[in-house]
């Protein structure tokens, strides 16, 4: 393997996924070589990715999903059951965690998650969630307190922000009356309250 090249996940830690790669690969109608370097890899990585003979990490699978037109969950060989393409608000039932409060705006299963999410003062303030992916949010009602690394930035209403979710974010309520966002990221699907919420402690990647 190229040192360039970054190192697969533990054994175990990921479904296996061999099965699925190749089909998907072809089915998007790219040659081994097309993909690999689009995917930022080499050939005989993507070969040994596709043989099972090595296990993707996760910016990897994030990464073959977009080039192949797919979801992370497809590439995982997980069937989803038939989603409906509306969700009504009457539908959107909350999940609270970490004070935070989480209604989901989409269909589960999907590469994106949607969520409307509202964040009182002071909830997970000291937490820095570093991940791999992108978020995307807007302001519905309240002011946002968005740390980007060591930049510091105040949304309100209407605005928006989208960035890579491996620069190292905290989301903050600027006021005593909390704010309302719409969110979406990329990530593995899980539970919103394990996607959402960062790390114990601040500055620990989760």
């Amino acid at each position: 393997m190229s040192s360039s090249e970054p190192p697969a996940e533990p054994a175990g830690a990921l479904p296996a996924v061999a099965p699925q790669l190749r089909s998907l690969r072809r089915r998007a109608g790219l040659t081994l070589e097309a993909a690999a370097r689009a995917a930022g890899l080499s050939p005989a990585h993507l070969s040994r990715l596709e043989t099972g003979q090595r296990q993707p990490s996760l910016p990897m699978l994030l990464a073959l999903a977009r080039i192949y037109s797919t979801t992370v969950s497809e590439l995982l060989g997980e069937s989803v059951a038939e989603r409906d393409a509306v969700v009504r608000a009457a539908d959107m039932e909350p999940t609270v965690a970490g004070g935070w409060t989480y209604r989901q705006a989409g269909a589960p299963g999907r590469g994106m998650q949607a969520l409307r999410v509202q964040v009182p003062y002071g909830a997970q303030d000291d937490i820095v969630r570093v991940h791999p992916g992108e978020e995307w949010l807007y302001v519905l009602a309240g002011r946002l307190r968005l740390r980007l690394g060591d930049t510091t930035h105040r949304l309100g209403p209407g605005d928006s922000a989208h960035f890579d979710s491996l620069t190292p974010h905290r989301i903050a309520a600027e006021d005593p009356g909390g704010l309302e966002l719409l969110f979406v990221h990329t990530l593995l699907q899980s539970p919103t309250a394990t996607l959402c919420l960062g790390p114990a402690h601040p500055g620990e990647a989760r």
